[in-house]
């Protein structure tokens, strides 16, 4: 038998026999490496573990730690639900069983709606499948094979799906009495799935079409251990507890309301007044940083959209056009061509750039009802957005100040985790190649020095021009996107921007797009998520709540308020004849960052009973040093409650 070379990631080369298994020479590394191997990247391609390896290469043993580990065990479980449901619904056709991003799912064609009850059955079935520990062994046919192995089954999605593969060898992946039509890789043996939860049933469209048969959709998770599992759940509750819907109406923030449009938000008094509060500060750290505002208007004519490229690049997700007098015209998705219709509105100097120009514009973009998801997922939304005009040569410059801005936005809110995506030229569009690896260049230079770390994003850039995408870590560890710095060196070609340099000359500027928050609705879903609705005390809507124990204090209590009121501070007063336990717990389920509480003994000694949002007693305080202390907490824009005396 002929000799092979394997070299391991740490840079070591072992000899095998020709033939050896991926599962082989993890035992040959280590116990624990061979329990906890799933599948083998050979030469940077991901297989099965009991596959033969014949020739020399680089060998990776991927667990469940690597993306490629989590997702070849989530298709494997998949696979081991879709073998669970057809013991227990022989009749279920198997539709597709993908690993998505966090576990997997698995669309039937069934003859009666499943039930929470259902789910729990097949999780037993599920359990005693991998008990089974049957092996799951891939076999490759030809393509005529596949097609009569599944039309005798009767599983005519998976027939459909063979149709339309190139006429070459087909893989099936059996284990036990089940088969299943997929490219793998896969675990190898159902004993491998140790711990799993099935969470949700939900109706798709067959190939996710709304002409296509509606389908039962199960998703599910699992884990190598019962241990990942429980903090997995436990974490889903913490995000139920967090969810953006359900604090936003229990705190009353914002609705939305089929009468009035799904994905279109209606700004409740309270949850206002967080985003007057967020767009107050915008407003002052772009004056402070050397922008411009600008307003536009909410429609424009065809041909502006025409001349952008959106009508060719973006109709997907515009609405309809409306005619006036003759003329279509169509709401806006983005505010990128009114601003720079303002720039060319007269001739410019290079003495005038960089020119930035802010708006905090509302704009509309076509979304399914089905994607629509509370503020995170809308049809109309404000962009904090901003477009700057600038000399291809101070670009560079330029990316780095906006970067920068950026990172301080988003510390201020109280953000310190950053993942930075730098994505290129897409599929659809447009301008010179030479032009696009410069500008991708540029990004990269940019951000190293600012000292961003980043990945690529291969193909995900915008039609006009390569981007960074910067996406922060919340408190339960999940990254949004929100800020965005994207170089367009095409639409000052599109709509014939120029200005007069040094030389005399016409030259044409580029343009940076950008928007720090991203949009106000969804960074303001996210705020509430990451905070779990007790927001720091500058964007607090109500930052203290005064409640008096008996009638007798009313008149001091209003004083209090007043006084409150006067400072800048937002405050309510309970003046309910309730006992003042009912008041408190009350105050502390709108999460109230202070709770201030007047008795006889405040009254005399002009003082107040700070209560802290979680329950701490700060004790009395005067309500002069109260109110210094919480300015300075607001002025500071501090995340923390802690008042500092004197």
């Amino acid at each position: 038998m002929s000799e092979i070379q394997l070299r391991l990631p740490d840079g070591q080369v072992r000899k095998y026999a020709s033939g050896i298994t991926g599962q082989e020479v993890a035992e040959k590394i280590g116990s624990r490496l061979s329990k906890d191997a799933l599948a083998i990247k050979l030469d940077g391609q991901l297989q099965d573990l009991n596959i033969p390896v014949e020739r020399s290469a680089a060998i990776e043993i991927v667990t469940f730690s690597a993306p490629e580990g989590r997702e070849t065990y989530w298709h494997s479980t998949s696979h081991l639900m879709a073998h669970a449901v057809k013991q227990l619904f022989p009749q279920a056709k198997l539709a597709i069983g993908p690993a998505i991003e966090e576990g997997f799912y698995y669309d039937f064609d069934l003859e009666r709606p499943l039930t929470p009850e259902d789910l729990a059955k097949i999780e037993k079935k599920m359990a005693e499948l991998a008990k089974a520990a049957a092996p799951i062994k891939r076999k490759n046919i030809s393509k005529a094979d596949a097609l009569a192995f599944f039309q005798k089954l009767g599983e005519i999605y998976k027939v459909e799906l063979i149709n339309e593969l190139p006429d070459e060898a087909i893989s099936i992946y059996e284990q036990g009495d089940f088969a299943d039509l997929c490219r793998g890789p896969h675990v190898s043996s159902t004993a491998k799935i140790k711990s799993f939860k099935l969470l949700t049933i939900a109706g798709a469209y067959w190939r996710g079409s709304e002409k296509n048969k509606m389908l039962q959709r199960i998703y599910g998770i699992s884990f190598p251990t019962k241990d990942a599992l429980d903090a997995y759940l436990a974490r889903l509750e913490e995000i139920k507890r967090r969810d953006h819907r359900k604090l936003g109406k229990d705190l009353d923030l914002f609705s939305l309301s089929d009468e009035v449009g799904g994905g279109l938000v209606l700004w409740h008094p309270r949850g206002a007044l967080i985003r007057k509060t967020i767009e107050d500060f915008w407003r002052d750290e772009h004056q402070k940083n050397g922008y411009d505002f600008v307003f536009s208007p909410h429609v424009g004519r065809g041909t502006l959209w025409e001349t952008s490229g959106h009508l060719g690049f973006y109709r997907e997700n515009m609405y309809s056009s409306m005619e006036v007098e003759g003329q279509e015209f169509y709401v806006k998705p983005m505010n990128c061509p009114f601003h720079i219709m303002i720039y060319k509105n007269k001739l410019r100097s290079y003495r005038e750039l960089p020119m930035r120009f802010a708006e905090l514009g509302t704009v509309y973009r076509f979304e399914r009802s089905g994607v629509l998801h509370g503020l995170l997922r809308v049809r109309g939304f404000t962009q904090d957005d901003a477009h700057i005009f600038v000399a291809p040569e101070d670009m560079e410059t330029e990316v780095i100040r906006v970067i920068g801005f950026v990172v301080k936005m988003l510390r201020t809110f109280g953000f310190e985790d950053f993942k930075a995506y730098i994505a290129t030229r897409p599929e659809k569009s447009v301008g010179d190649n030479t032009l696009w690896e410069q500008a991708t260049q540029a990004l990269k230079v940019a951000a190293d020095k600012v000292q961003l770390g980043y990945e690529m994003d291969e193909g995900g850039g915008a039609f006009y021009g390569p981007k960074i995408d910067i996406k922060i870590k919340d408190a339960l560890g999940r990254l949004w996107q929100c800020s965005t710095v994207q170089f367009d060196f095409n639409m000052s070609e599109r709509f014939d921007m120029t200005y007069i340099g040094v030389d005399n000359q016409q030259h044409r500027p580029y343009m940076i797009h950008r928007a720090l928050l991203g949009s106000i609705e969804r960074f303001f879903g996210m705020l509430i998520e990451h905070y779990a609705g007790a927001f720091p005390v500058w964007l607090a809507p109500v930052q203290a709540k005064v409640i008096s124990i008996t009638d007798k204090q009313l008149d001091y209590a209003k004083g209090v308020r007043e006084q409150l009121l006067a400072a800048g501070i937002r405050v309510e007063l309970d003046t309910r004849s309730e006992k003042i336990g009912f008041k408190i717990r009350e105050a502390a389920m709108e999460k109230v960052p202070y709770i201030l509480v007047v008795g006889d003994k405040e009254v005399e000694q002009e003082a107040v009973a700070v209560r802290e949002r979680g329950g701490k007693d700060l004790g009395v305080m005067k309500l002069a040093e109260f109110i210094s202390a919480l300015q300075r907490l607001i002025q500071e824009k501090s995340i923390s409650t802690e008042l500092t005396r004197g």
